[in-house]
């Protein structure tokens, strides 16, 4: 997909527009949404995610190059010179791709020429080489005598090597093109014989017959020819069976002279004649009793290239009628013009067709084979690389969440609407789970699942809010795989910055859906059309009574402000869905805190010292309560002019802070603590009083709780105050456990799953119903009662009033909630309310209608 900045010719004016139209765009939805009346709780994050939407939809493109520039160095440092990058921008961008891939040929030729020369220099040394290494061997085993003719076999033999490794030097000449020939008359038949003589040495049981009319002499380059017949017999010996007979014959064909040169091989196929004269091509396998080739593919290129500096050709023939092998013929003018080839003509044949380029590293293309960084990949390093593949159904699911969401959520009351789209997001989260199957996935996804049950079962909104609120931190610590507590804080901070880091896997999955790839471009059209008519419908409704007007006839249940309305709400739900299904299918590595880092040791003294210190403080405050407790009500009243009820009215916050304050302290403790014996023994004696003392300071704070509740109410406050410190007691226990059996990293994921299972306990009860029955229960012992607060407590209470008097139900019993819900605003709390007072008592149907049938004195709390 091409960057809709494309046609712009400067980066500068790019980067410009691209603020622009960013700032113009989150003005014009921040406005919109204004106008309509949207919650700024709503409308400010979907403003800034659109904003971002638009940055990226318009920087598209503008800094993949760079990108690609940087993979392509990396494989460039490998030694691969194929990698090429995108240079259709007209600005200082695209100039600086399309100089590096100019770069990035010219060093492939640079490399491919190199590697030639490599195997070139392999090849042709290789022969003269083995000849030398057979004669010296022969020599020194005593099978040949070391008289000046073997002394002088093997001084030729060196000398030969010497003057290929000074044509080494000139063959930078040959391939561009500047090769010259030394032009001598050259006796045919000698020649042919110095080089059968180099080969026979080699250890090839192949015997050669030679026919050279006597007196053929020819004019060329001595060096030349002599690599060229060496190049076509020693092809014919590696394809000539063992025993096998190699014939040579010779002769002038008007002003040429022709050399045909036969083996006993398996043959060359009329297909595969072409194939053996290209540069690393190799002939069909050989047959049996044939030699193995062993060949680079070298021998015969070298050999047409020394017969096109000839002017001459070499090529395969058909063997005569009723002979095997194959039949390589040479053809060379008896008078050779010296002539400059052209490097084309004077380069060592490569292939007859030439290779097609390497693709383009383009991201995301589904020919890619190494896809570039993304582009935040800086921004989060190793705590969030960016390794997730396209997945076309999250997305989807995502949007298809919030699509749901925009429909059912505005103007309904929370009820079967949000616990459906809850459900949504859920499944949507789970779908996209990189480790569904994890132990403690499972539990944290089942655990949500249950969390979504008080929405559509109870009307107290609190208790919804928190159980949602514990669904979604148990997800993100489910899919997240957190284990110890900074990584709980991690996955969580991780949700919100899902909505940045999933942009660039979001862009790779809109390409595979909008037809960069095999996706039909009519999607494509109907999005942007329907993206244009709202955008511009909207501005115009919003701007012009009359089109308003229109719109409301053709659609008359639908208003202006409640489209707006509707769409906030889809962007903002499928926004946090898709955040939070793409931190399930690419998690953070929340354990990068943790890898790699040694545990610090410190002196016994350095950890034991303030350890005891807060033993002391929490026996003192045990030793205070203990006093409390046998000096009773007139020893508090006298050592602090307080009443019982108002001294433990006290200390409420102060004793959560310090119980939380001990896991600091366990930590830190076991952090520095040391692995000797004594250390481990003092570790666990002083962490242990310390556990002990805090459930003591637990088991004080709930009993203060409970006798200020029975002086002064219940309230919703007070019970989520108990059920949290029994929590927190809990925790301790786990830690002092941990700290006895073993440390571990289990207390952590224990207390997640007992602190979210707690809060779906207290929803079990029914709170409110729980708080109004004890209410009424203090009322009847005491007389002493809130009317007010029972009146504002939900619709799950109302049923508790059933068989209460007409003054309890008048000053007591709720009132406030909807009894017309619609199927998508059912909620079985406010059903059973509006049952309980249409099929109740005579007393409730009459309140519910009079309104009040006492006075407003009958409903005061007795002093």
């Amino acid at each position: 997909m091409t960057s809709p900045l494309q046609p712009l010719t400067s980066i500068k004016v790019k980067l410009g527009f691209l603020v622009t139209a960013s700032v113009v765009a989150a003005a014009l939805v921040g406005v919109l949404a204004a106008e309509a009346g949207v919650p700024v709780l709503l409308a400010v994050p979907v403003t800034v995610a659109l904003a971002l939407g638009v940055t990226q939809l318009l920087a598209v493109g503008m800094t993949s190059p760079l990108r690609e520039m940087t993979e392509a160095t990396r494989r460039m440092a490998r030694g691969d010179y194929r990698g090429r990058v995108r240079a259709d921008a007209s600005d200082e961008i695209g100039e600086l791709a399309r100089a590096f891939n100019q770069m990035a040929a010219e060093l492939a030729t640079v490399d491919g020429e190199q590697r030639d020369l490599v195997a070139t220099v392999s090849h042709e040394l290789r022969t003269p080489l083995a000849a030398l290494t057979a004669t010296l061997e022969n020599l020194a085993d005593g099978v040949s005598a070391a008289d000046p003719a073997n002394l002088g076999r093997a001084v030729d033999q060196a000398q030969r090597l010497g003057d290929l490794v000074g044509d080494l030097l000139e063959l930078s000449r040959v391939e561009a093109g500047v090769a010259a020939l030394r032009l001598d008359e050259l006796p045919v038949g000698r020649l042919v014989d110095e080089v059968v003589a180099d080969l026979v040495p080699t250890g090839r049981a192949v015997r050669f017959d030679v026919e050279i009319p006597d007196g053929l002499e020819v004019s060329g380059d001595r060096a030349r020819l002599r690599q060229l017949l060496t190049n076509v017999l020693d092809n014919a010996v590696r394809h000539s069976p063992e025993g096998g007979r190699v014939s040579v014959r010779a002769g002038v064909v008007g002003d040429r002279w022709r050399l045909d040169v036969a083996d006993q091989g398996p043959g060359v196929p009329p297909t595969d004649r072409e194939l053996a004269f290209e540069r690393f091509g190799t002939l069909s396998a050989p047959g049996p009793g044939s030699q193995a080739t062993g060949g680079t593919g070298l021998g015969l290129a070298i050999a047409r290239w020394v017969a096109g500096l000839h002017g001459g050709t070499v090529r395969f023939v058909d063997p005569p009628p009723g002979a095997a092998g194959a039949v390589l013929r040479l053809e060379l003018p008896l008078r050779p013009t010296v002539t400059t080839p052209t490097p084309q003509e004077a380069s060592v044949p490569t292939s007859a067709t030439p290779p097609s380029p390497p693709p383009p590293i383009h991201p995301g293309h589904p020919g890619s084979a190494v896809l570039p960084p993304p582009v935040l990949d800086p921004v989060f390093g190793r705590f969030w690389p960016d390794t997730a593949a396209t997945r076309r159904g999250v997305v989807l699911a995502a949007a298809g969440v919030g699509v749901l969401a925009g429909l059912v959520l505005p103007n309904h009351t929370a009820g079967l609407a949000l616990f459906l789209v809850s459900v949504a997001a859920g499944l949507t989260v789970a779908y996209a789970a990189a480790h569904p199957r994890d132990p403690f996935t499972l539990i944290c996804l089942t655990l949500a699942g249950l969390c979504t049950l008080p929405i559509v079962l109870l009307d107290a909104s609190w208790i919804g809010a928190l159980c949602l609120l514990a669904g979604a931190s148990s997800v993100i610590a489910g899919v997240c795989r957190a284990q110890r507590f900074h990584e709980f804080l991690l996955a969580g901070v991780s949700w919100p910055l899902a909505g940045l880091r999933d942009l660039p896997w979001l862009g790779r999955t809109l390409r595979t859906m909008t037809g960069d790839g095999n996706a039909p471009r009519v999607l494509v059209t109907a999005l942007w059309s329907g993206l244009v008519l709202l955008v511009f419908g909207l501005l115009f409704v919003s701007a012009d009574a009359i089109v308003a007007s229109w719109v409301d006839t053709v659609l008359p249940d639908v208003t202006v402000d409640s489209i707006v309305l509707r769409l906030f709400v889809a962007v903002a739900v499928a926004a946090a869905t898709l955040g939070a299904a793409y931190l399930a299918l690419n998690p953070p590595n929340v354990r990068v805190m943790s890898s790699g880092r040694a545990r610090t040791v410190a002196h016994r003294f350095e950890w034991l010292v303030p350890v005891v210190l807060v033993d002391l403080v929490f026996a003192v405050f045990v030793a205070a309560q203990l006093s409390v407790l046998f000096g009773g009500h007139d020893y508090v009243q006298r050592t602090t002019g307080l009443t019982y009820a108002e001294y433990v009215h006290q200390g409420f916050g102060q004793l959560t802070v310090a119980t939380l304050l001990t896991f600091l302290v366990v930590w830190a403790a076991a952090h520095w603590a040391g692995d000797t014996r004594a250390d481990r023994v003092w570790l666990r004696g002083s962490l242990g009083l310390l556990c002990a003392l805090t459930l003591v300071v637990v088991g004080s704070a709930l009993h203060r709780m409970h006798l200020y509740q029975e002086a002064y109410g219940f309230t919703r406050l007070r019970l989520f105050v108990d059920t949290f410190e029994g929590w927190l007691g809990l925790v301790v226990v786990a830690v002092a456990v941990a700290g006895v059996v073993r440390w571990g990293v289990w207390v952590p994921r224990f207390a997640l799953v007992t602190g979210v299972a707690g809060l779906l306990g207290l929803a079990v009860i029914n709170p409110d119903a729980w708080i109004a029955e004890h209410n009424l229960n203090r009322y009847a012992d005491t007389g002493r009662v809130d009317w007010s607060y029972l009146r504002n407590l939900s619709a799950d209470a109302v049923p508790v009033f059933d068989d209460e008097s007409a003054v309890v139900i008048s000053c007591g019993m709720p009132r406030y909630w909807s009894q017309d819900d619609d199927w998508l605003s059912w909620n079985l709390g406010r059903r059973r309310a509006t049952s309980a007072v249409d099929g109740g008592p005579e007393t409730m149907a009459a309140v519910m209608d009079a309104g009040s049938s006492h006075a407003p004195e009958d409903c005061v709390e007795p002093q």
